[in-house]
């Protein structure tokens, strides 16, 4: 992502830039009601897009700051698998695209 906006992402600044990639998030909303496999595939890969133009803009380092918080276990829990208690929630069906 850098290498393909950065010049542009740093042009438009964090604030634009936190814009667009709250406006993908909101399309991956929408796509995951829909439950269109491949509408939701291309809103991952947007918002992973967006996440990663904001972090560059900032001069974060996405990978070292994964690494840093999650480091192959949980970062509330600390074990791996996480063990956190958590309640199932109901699961859609994937539904086929229009």
């Amino acid at each position: 992502m850098r290498k393909l906006y950065f010049q542009r992402d740093a042009k438009r600044g964090v604030s634009a830039t936190y814009e667009w990639f709250v406006d993908e998030v909101k399309e991956l909303g929408e796509a995951l009601t829909s439950m269109c496999r491949e509408n939701v595939e291309e809103e991952f890969a947007d918002v992973i897009a967006w996440t990663a133009s904001l972090a560059n803009v900032l001069g974060i380092d996405l990978e070292e700051a994964a690494l840093k918080k999650y480091n192959r276990r949980c970062p509330k829990c600390g074990t791996s698998p996480c063990s956190c208690p958590f309640s199932l929630s109901s699961r859609g069906a994937s539904a086929p695209c229009p």
